[in-house]
């Protein structure tokens, strides 16, 4: 029991570390420095503010210093004509250097302060760059459907609504054209620019709903869905970002982890139980069907079906409700054994792009922000987490060794040792049972081919067995043939004795 103790203590986390580290209740995200949405955009606003502020002023600094520096070069220039050219050149020369590098330190840092307000600057590597990454005609013709189809039913469900509907498809059309132009800007603006467009459609829908809270969050899910699938091409792991990097990095560190057991993270599952097993691969295929969705909503719908599956997983085994400590090591073996496609730009793409109200609160926020956990405990994932010592997770991670191996005796465990492999892998106790079964069945197939060969041997002696009796009997009963005159029956010499009388007519007198 202490060493299930200690065991968990290295996968803890506590509820209260899932909430925003400022307090105000609502769910924190590590891609957020461990805040919520809310201050997550009150911090990058104020930062950005002052960086806006801090940019203007060293441009205004070095116009200044230019204004001074030429004003002075002014002032050389007019002095008297008798001066030596000689002279006047040398005396020049240092002052022009001096003037020279001023102005391209002076013109480089305010091109960096364009940039910064007009980024459209870097549009041209843009466009060549997405010129080479043309997706295939299937994967676009897949799309193209897919927009149409959710564009007609946007605008279906936007007809109950009469004219408020029609400004919304209007707003929702010409913000999307405004992305569109916005290809150039880094994840980062373009969800600012998202989520600002969120911010003003739901305060436009609560005055017109009158604080109808269920009626704005129904509204609100169409309008994500409707933009979000049709700029998903265009924000999903862009190119500004490290987003792919980190998932080869993500995918990478979690095939170096296959070694991990179930029972190394204390996860409460028995996958010997049907339904169970059912469960845990329901959970697997939901993490994974996650990729496969382009709306932010979408995808936080796998997320909370997986984890659901968890739970229900964890209820069945301990035959009582999950608590929340058995919930997160049990995700986190889920997502090891799924190693799910993108999960990093999967993240950020909610992160960036989701509704902020489901991030915040509910159990779609709870989930993702576990599953936030499970990511970072895998990247850091060491030996004290496992119970192991450091030396025993480098060989593990290295491939030199394996939990599910025996070292002393250099070979994989045998058929009989079935107890010790289910304790270290239920894997491997099923293996073990099916190599049981397969060797069971291979005896009676030998038994079986035995007497089919003696069935086959005596179907080729049994034809030479019947004629060789047949030939004793004929010898011993030899067949006699007589010879028998057979008389025609109306010959001469016919004996008529036997025959009866020959019929006489008889007359009646009438």
């Amino acid at each position: 029991m202490s060493q299930r103790t200690e065991r968990r203590r290295g996968i803890h986390v506590d509820q209260s570390d899932l909430l925003c580290k400022k307090g105000c209740g609502y769910y924190g995200n590590a891609a957020w420095q461990g805040l919520c949405s809310k201050c997550w955009r009150e911090e990058y606003q104020r930062v950005r503010q002052k960086q806006i502020q801090d940019d203007w002023a060293l441009a205004e600094k070095l116009q200044r210093e230019e204004e001074a520096a030429y004003a002075s070069s002014q002032g050389v220039q007019t002095h008297p004509q008798s001066t030596p050219p000689h002279s006047g050149h040398t005396s020049l020369g240092p002052f022009s250097k001096f003037e020279e590098k001023k102005t391209n330190e002076k013109t480089r840092k305010v091109t960096t302060v364009k940039k910064f307000f007009s980024p459209s600057s870097r549009t041209a590597p843009k466009k060549e760059t997405q010129e080479g990454k043309t997706p295939s005609p299937s994967v676009s013709r897949h799309a193209s459907f897919e927009t149409d189809q959710v564009s007609k039913d946007f605008v279906d469900f936007l007809k109950n609504l009469q004219k408020p509907g029609r400004d919304i498809h209007k707003q929702c059309r010409a913000f999307i054209v405004t992305m569109s132009n916005k290809k150039d800007l880094g994840a980062d603006e373009l969800s600012e620019c998202v989520q600002d467009f969120y911010q003003n459609m739901s305060d436009r829908l609560m005055s017109h709903f009158k604080g109808s809270l269920d009626s704005v969050e129904q509204v609100m899910d169409q309008v994500e869905k409707y933009i979000m699938t049709r700029l998903y091409k265009s924000v999903f792991c862009p190119e500004t970002t490290d987003d792919e990097k980190k998932d080869l990095a993500t995918q990478n560190r979690i095939r170096a982890l296959h070694w991990v057991t179930i029972q190394m993270l204390c996860v409460s599952m028995e996958e010997e139980i049907p339904e169970v097993s059912e469960n845990v691969v329901n959970a697997i295929t939901d993490i994974i069907e996650m990729d496969s969705k382009r709306v932010p909503r979408d995808k936080l719908a796998c997320i909370t079906r997986c984890s659901k599956h968890i739970f229900s997983a964890i209820r069945i085994t301990k035959k009582e409700p999950a608590s929340a400590d058995d919930f997160l090591p049990a995700l986190i073996y889920i997502v090891l054994k799924a190693n799910p496609p993108r999960l990093q730009s999967n993240i950020q793409y909610i992160t960036r792009f989701c509704n902020p109200s489901r991030l915040m609160t509910g159990e779609d926020g709870y989930y993702f922000t576990n599953l936030c956990c499970a990511a970072a405990f895998i990247e850091k994932l060491d030996g004290q987490s496992l119970n192991l010592s450091q030396e025993e997770f480098e060989r593990y991670m290295s491939g030199q060794a394996s939990p599910r191996f025996n070292s002393s005796e250099g070979d994989w465990p045998h058929t009989g040792s079935a107890p010790g492999m289910a304790a270290t892998n239920p894997v491997l106790a099923q293996l073990s049972q099916n190599l049981e079964l397969l060797s069971g069945l291979s005896s009676r197939q030998e038994s079986l081919m035995e007497a089919a060969q003696s069935l086959q041997a005596d179907l080729l002696s049994w034809p030479e067995r019947v004629h060789r009796e047949v030939q004793d009997i004929l010898e011993k009963y030899p067949l006699e043939v007589l010879s028998c005159t057979v008389s025609a029956i109306d010959a001469n010499n016919m004996d008529n004795d036997n025959l009866p009388p020959p019929l006489t007519p008889q007359v009646f007198a009438g």
